[in-house]
């Protein structure tokens, strides 16, 4: 692949690397550490971090699926399908992840944001919290398929 792909592919795994982190943390510590505190506790908690998350992730997020792209196609152009077809499945990933994400998770996140600046808790918080954590280990898996295939398509000859 040519250095613009191999760069591509690099930059993708940098900037995947920080939804990859930040959604394993959240299924395997904030998930149960939220189960255990009282509903205006998670309301306020995942209101102010979606505030925060909402606004600064998107760019991360976006890089890496423009430098995903970016590496499948220069992979496609060098005729290297089996790069081509590991930089695909990590674009279909980070996809797949964004629908997941705009469809389930954005929805919630915007309820917890208006609830915490006003300082309210939701009467079926626990609920929106129930169904923000179902799709978190899919999306971590997502996130984990991207990682792989974009270090696939770097390292593959």
């Amino acid at each position: 692949m040519n250095s613009i792909g191999t760069v591509a592919a690099f930059i993708g795994i940098l900037a995947a690397a920080i939804g990859y982190g930040t959604d394993v943390f959240e299924a395997l510590v904030q998930r149960p550490a939220l189960a255990r505190v009282d509903d205006s506790a998670v309301a306020a908690i995942m209101g102010r971090v979606h505030e925060f998350g909402d606004r600064r992730l998107p760019i991360p997020g976006t890089l890496a699926m423009v430098a995903t792209a970016t590496a499948t196609v220069a992979a496609a152009l060098d005729g290297s399908a089996a790069r081509a077809a590991v930089a695909g499945v990590a674009l279909v990933a980070l996809l797949a992840w964004s629908g997941i994400y705009l469809r389930v998770a954005a929805p919630i996140n915007r309820i917890f944001i208006a609830a915490a600046r006003a300082h309210t808790t939701p009467e079926d918080t626990r609920r929106l919290q129930a169904r923000w954590d179902s799709v978190i280990t899919a999306r971590a898996l997502l996130m984990t398929t991207a990682l792989a295939g974009l270090a696939l398509t770097a390292i593959l000859h």
